[in-house]
């Protein structure tokens, strides 16, 4: 029987630049009704999202898929800084396994946008990378009116 500790373990970076300024796109991240907005990869609605935004608070994002499940996602945040930077856990409620972290920069330019680059990091199984990509990309493409100037995207295993 394999150890599950020893399965390597995925990070997935994903760098969009959006036409906004970094405190509308953090404020987007971190008010409940602005995350309902854009939250989720397509065809999949937000439809709950609680956020109790400092160090040690705890989210809850609630996902309702075009079948009818509901998935939630929760976690804390380890990391607070307005309007620069987030760090927290993530983990499907009710799931086992390992606690995923995710890691949002909010870096201004010199054209008024901003480069936004999430780090989602201990994503366990490579089945699921495409599933975070399609959530920590929706951003791009929700976030409104901001306007996306370029992305890139890059999955490595440690």
């Amino acid at each position: 029987m394999s150890d599950p500790s020893a399965a390597p373990q995925l990070t997935l970076v994903v760098r969009r630049t959006i036409r906004a300024t970094p405190e509308r796109l953090f404020a987007a991240w971190t008010q409940p009704a602005q995350l309902r907005r854009w939250w989720g990869p397509e065809g999949v609605r937000c439809v709950g999202a609680e956020i109790d935004l400092r160090v040690g608070g705890r989210y809850r994002i609630d996902n309702a898929f075009p079948d009818g499940k509901l998935l939630s996602i929760v976690g804390e945040f380890e990391t607070v800084e307005p309007p620069h930077q987030l760090v927290y856990t993530w983990q499907v409620d009710g799931a086992s396994g390992t606690l995923e972290r995710v890691g949002v920069r909010f870096r201004p330019d010199a054209s008024g946008s901003t480069e936004v680059v999430v780090t989602h990091e201990r994503i366990g199984d490579e089945a699921l990378a495409p599933s975070r990509a399609g959530i920590d990309l929706a951003a791009d493409d929700r976030v409104r009116p901001a306007v996306t100037v370029g992305s890139v995207c890059s999955l490595t295993s440690a």
